[in-house]
């Protein structure tokens, strides 16, 4: 039996009810946005769902990410949320304005995230924004390729990438 406990790897992940409690969180306060009610059934309901589909596909989901700066974590989002504002407005008016020329280039993003799940929100968030697309994660050269609607300096995009979205992920995660 100990050398049982000794084989066993130091990063497992939680199984249970609440193996990613975040994701439950989310799921909760989606689940009421959607039924634009706080009664009690929905309240049922938003819990249940926020319990039981974590706890089926946990299999899928892999290791969850655990914050270690959660306000920092809330002003990042606010920062995001303001990001993909902006840049809505700004692929918009690049798109109706008839003397508009778009330069569309490719942006190689070198990254400094190792862990697969703050990665994968890194390319999520730059696929959120309008105007950008994460296309390849290369875990290979470690970075992302993005194609974007309008650059004008690569090098400055993903500079400002790694600034606005890398470095606070960074701090939050690793």
């Amino acid at each position: 039996m100990a050398a049982n406990k000794e084989n066993k790897p130091q990063d497992r992940r939680r199984a249970g009810w609440l193996s990613h409690p975040v994701l439950s969180l989310l799921l909760v306060l989606v689940w009421l946005l959607l039924q634009g009610s706080l009664s009690l059934p929905y309240w049922i309901s938003a819990l249940l769902l926020g319990l039981l589909l974590p706890w089926l596909v946990q299999g899928f989901l892999g290791p969850a990410m655990r914050p270690r700066k959660p306000l920092l974590m809330l002003r990042f989002a606010a920062l995001v949320l303001w990001d993909i504002v902006v840049s809505n407005l700004t692929v918009a008016r690049l798109v109706l304005s008839p003397g508009a020329r778009p330069q569309p280039a490719w942006v190689r993003v070198p990254l400094a995230l190792r862990q697969p799940g703050p990665i994968t929100l890194l390319a999520t968030i730059i696929t959120t924004t309008p105007g950008t697309v994460s296309c390849v994660v290369d875990g290979e050269r470690a970075e992302i390729l993005v194609h974007a609607l309008d650059c004008a300096d690569p090098q400055a995009m993903a500079e400002d990438i790694k600034r606005r979205y890398e470095q606070p992920l960074l701090e939050i995660f690793e």
